[in-house]
């Protein structure tokens, strides 16, 4: 069993100068270069709540079915359904998941997913290859499933094809204590305590599958829709509206423009990096860059689409100001068809340049921290950005697993402001976090043959010790497969203090948290 690495687990030696080595793959070199990172301690931008480490899983491919469940009689080892191993995996690494979509939200109707499983209908996946379903996997499974990785979870709500009944009466579902209709039948089914959703999203995607609406229209339609969603016991719900595809402005101004009375808590943009060229392994150098240019966008992205929020939905003096949220992003690249038939749709390999991927968007997150609520990397099991690839009994860990793992540490932390001096997708992505006397510093290399001797400032601040691990592969689509599921892991870094300085050497390729400890 793995558990997420927290900051006892780097031994921080008081007043150490090095830790431990650096484990890399030997008889390669690159050319060095010298590069100066500024960190200001006092200069906060905002708290990297633990939701902006959010995950997604939707009713696709093999995501749910085949991956996170194998059901209660699989010779799977399994926990009422649910796969062991990545239970054990996820455990305490997920703050909170989204579920059952997606496209797939929008042609969900709850109820066939409660109740006994053996008279549960048998349902098309519209959205997603024309599989039938047989809806064992529901509401009950899905929170279960939450409680026991520790995650809060996240409900996305059908608006395209629903009705604001069907939405209002799930809520009731889940939040209601006792009493109602709805929520006796709860505790029927075997779940007699509240869920206490926190977290709904009204509808998904409505500019594109969800509808197809334009901003205005889709403004009409949440309003009415929330106008039943209610408290329901003790759980003051959080709804979320659609936000934008991309950066679309107009969207963005033509909801808030048609938006009077009853606003939404969270509104959803969703941006992905798409990958036109080569599949997953076979990456070339340009396909890379192209997909890596789109992050300096999403973080454009957010100071805009933050700033037209602030505009047009001005901060309530009682409620504060409406959250946005990065709802689903990370890389989606070309499929093999291969991989698909065999797997599921939308099934990617994860490689060293998708875990880049993962550190790059998380940089850009943890610096635009004051400006976030949440944000869901999509998706959780065999689809697109994962963290765990499955195979029948096989459960292997990603290099994006490992990205996640080990910047865990920036969570709860008050995000600072860094200064590298480069600019650029291909130059080296900074983002430090401290609380007291802890820094947290997640530093992304993005070049494919350049090693970087990084030195960071810390201003206002003298380390008295530091740790650090790295994931690095020289070779841009080295991934962990089920045939080679430890290829890509992380290493011990070796890094120096002295003073107000950090210093540490990052080879090409290569993603690196160091944590310091103040003096």
């Amino acid at each position: 069993m793995s558990q997420p690495i927290s900051r006892r687990g780097f031994v921080l030696g008081a007043g150490a100068a090095t830790a431990a080595i650096l484990t890399t793959r030997r008889g390669l070199s690159s050319p060095a270069t010298e590069q100066r990172v500024n960190i200001d301690l006092a200069k906060e931008t905002g708290t990297v709540r633990p939701e902006l480490h959010g995950h997604f899983a939707e009713h696709l491919g093999s995501c749910v079915y085949g991956g996170l469940w194998v059901g209660k009689n699989s010779k799977i080892p399994n926990i009422n359904g649910h796969r062991k191993q990545a239970v054990d995996y996820l455990k305490g690494l997920i703050p909170v998941l989204r579920w059952p979509g997606g496209c797939f939200a929008d042609d969900y109707h709850w109820r066939d997913g409660i109740g006994a499983a053996a008279k549960r209908p048998k349902d098309v996946n519209l959205h997603w290859g024309m599989y039938t379903e047989d809806n064992s996997y529901g509401t009950h499974q899905f929170i279960e499933l939450c409680r026991l990785i520790g995650a809060e979870p996240y409900l996305a709500g059908n608006v395209g094809s629903g009705t604001p009944q069907e939405l209002r009466d799930w809520m009731e579902y889940c939040n209601y204590p006792k009493g109602s209709s709805l929520s006796d039948e709860r505790a029927a089914n075997g779940s007699p305590e509240p869920f206490n959703v926190k977290y709904w999203g009204v509808g998904n995607e409505n500019w594109g599958c969800g509808g197809n609406m334009t901003g205005d229209e889709y403004a009409t339609v949440y309003r009415r829709f929330a106008t039943y969603l209610r408290r329901f016991g003790e759980t003051q719900p959080f709804l979320i509206a659609c936000g934008p595809n991309g950066n679309n402005k107009e969207w963005t101004q033509k909801f808030w423009g048609n938006m009077r009375g009853g606003r939404p808590s969270g509104f959803a943009m969703h941006f992905y990096s798409n990958g036109r060229g080569n599949t997953a392994t076979h990456f070339t150098l340009d396909d890379m860059r192209q997909q890596f240019a789109s992050f300096p966008n999403i973080e454009m992205a957010i100071v805009e689409q933050r700033a037209l929020l602030d505009t047009m939905a001005p901060p309530n003096p009682r409620l504060g100001p409406v959250g946005l949220l990065l709802d689903e992003w990370g890389v989606w690249d070309r499929m093999d068809p291969e991989e698909e038939k065999k797997y599921g749709r939308l099934f990617q390999q994860i490689t060293i340049r998708s875990a880049i991927a993962a550190a790059l968007g998380l940089n850009v997150i943890h610096r635009q921290a004051g400006k976030l609520v949440m944000t869901n990397i999509a998706q959780m099991v065999n689809v697109l950005h994962a963290l765990l690839l499955t195979d029948e009994d096989k459960c292997v860990r990603t290099t994006t697993y490992y990205v996640y793992e080990f910047t865990k540490a920036h969570l709860g932390q008050l995000s600072v402001q860094t200064e590298s001096g480069a600019a650029g997708a291909m130059e080296l992505s900074v983002s430090a976090s401290r609380k007291d006397k802890d820094v947290t510093i997640t530093l992304v290399n993005p070049k494919p043959d350049v090693t970087l001797n990084v030195n960071c400032s810390l201003a206002g601040g003298s380390a008295a010790g530091a740790t650090a691990r790295i994931l690095h592969d020289a070779d841009l689509n080295a991934a962990n497969t089920f045939a080679t599921p430890d290829r890509v892991v992380p290493q011990a870094l070796k890094v120096t203090v002295q003073g107000g300085t950090v210093t540490a050497e990052l080879p090409p390729l290569s993603v690196a948290t160091l944590l310091v400890k103040l003096a």
